[in-house]
């Protein structure tokens, strides 16, 4: 018997960590009828737990992302999605990819002198460092934190381009630095919108904004010179991929420049964390129909950890959602590429030690 889902959480379940250990199964047979007691023991405080990493740099060299360097302020993240592929990184840490991803949640305090140092490397050669490459830097957790408001400022100062992916309109609260940052092509935001549909994104992304919310954000970082992609993403077969059309029209209104796609990734834990949201929120006929369709995107399986299908997925459905993209984006008049961001303006910053360089 499962507990009642958390008020504003996307999985109420912890799934054994990949890796062993210890794990619970709550026995709630004898207090089922007590509906109270059920409620109380669903509810899932959020942690806030000290990161005292060494970097707060990732380098990555994967065929299928842009960049090389990533930044990432925070681990789990409070959106709650369920389909969130970086779920399984809280195994690492010796916890689970459901409840725990979005409730213990460890902030890297540190991230804006560790990034400055970072910077002041005497080997470093200056490109695009991008924010959010596993977790969202502007999730709620950034409005008590300004940690990544903090890395932005250092990298405004030294000059140093900056790409940011986010779904929370609270991007919007720092158009201070990055207007001053765009107006000298050092920046760009990815704004995602899974569905322009309400009700859709409150129980799939419980805790991110809203549609609505988001393309304001798209808005008000384009009146500020800030170049935005849209990223209709994930594209969820049988569940919005009907709406891409849509969301593309509707950022594109809103300002968006650029845009891009890509389909649902579940692998490892996100599977059972996924397969239990459809359980919960989506009918039999619904939940199958959305099970077989990503099946067959996938070659049968539930996820594709191959470099070039595994963001794009293979098989007619997924021919059918790139040609859709490609006729729409095209259609509405997206600019290809992305924003060629200045890294000539680079002036390194000085470290820990009050060195300066000679040259």
């Amino acid at each position: 018997m499962p507990l009642p889902p958390p008020k504003g959480r996307g999985s109420p379940i912890a799934p054994p960590n990949r890796f062993g250990g210890q794990h619970e199964e709550k026995d709630l047979e004898h207090v089922s009828d007590d509906q109270e007691t059920l409620a109380e023991l669903a509810r899932a405080e959020t942690t806030y737990i000290p990161d005292d990493s060494r970097t707060v740099i990732s380098e990555n060299d994967s065929p299928d992302i842009s960049f090389r360097y990533s930044l990432n302020p925070y681990r789990g993240c409070l959106h709650g999605c369920s389909y969130c592929y970086a779920r399984p990184t809280h195994e690492y840490l010796g916890l689970n990819a459901g409840i725990d991803f979005e409730t213990k949640i460890f902030v890297k305090h540190k991230a804006p002198e560790l990034f400055r140092e970072w910077l002041s490397r005497d080997k470093y050669v200056p490109e695009t460092v991008m924010m959010s490459g596993v977790t969202d830097c502007y999730q709620p957790a950034e409005r008590e934190f300004r940690i990544t408001r903090g890395c932005l400022e250092v990298a405004r100062d030294a000059g140093q381009p900056m790409g940011i992916v986010t779904k929370n309109a609270l991007v919007t609260r720092d158009l201070d630095v990055l207007a001053d940052m765009a107006a000298r092509n050092l920046v760009a935001v990815a704004i995602s919108i899974t569905s322009l549909d309400p009700e859709v994104t409150s129980s799939l992304e419980p805790r991110s904004s809203r549609p609505e919310a988001r393309l304001r954000a798209i808005r008000e970082l384009s009146a500020a010179g800030v170049p935005v992609r849209v990223m209709a993403a994930p594209m969820i077969p049988g569940l919005n991929d009907s709406e891409m059309p849509a969301i593309l029209r509707a950022a594109r209104e809103a300002g968006a420049r650029f845009a891009s796609y890509t389909l649902v990734r579940l692998p490892w834990t996100v599977k059972p964390v996924f397969q239990e949201w459809l359980d919960r929120t989506q009918s039999e006929s619904v939940r199958d129909k959305i099970s077989s369709l990503i099946l067959h995107t996938r070659d049968g399986k539930w996820n594709d950890a191959n470099f070039g299908s595994r963001m794009r997925g293979q098989g007619a459905i997924a021919e059918q959602i790139k040609v859709t993209f490609q006729v729409f984006s095209k259609k509405l008049g997206f600019e290809r590429g992305g924003a060629g961001l200045d890294a000539s303006q680079f002036q390194p910053p000085v470290g820990r030690d009050g060195q300066m360089r000679l040259f």
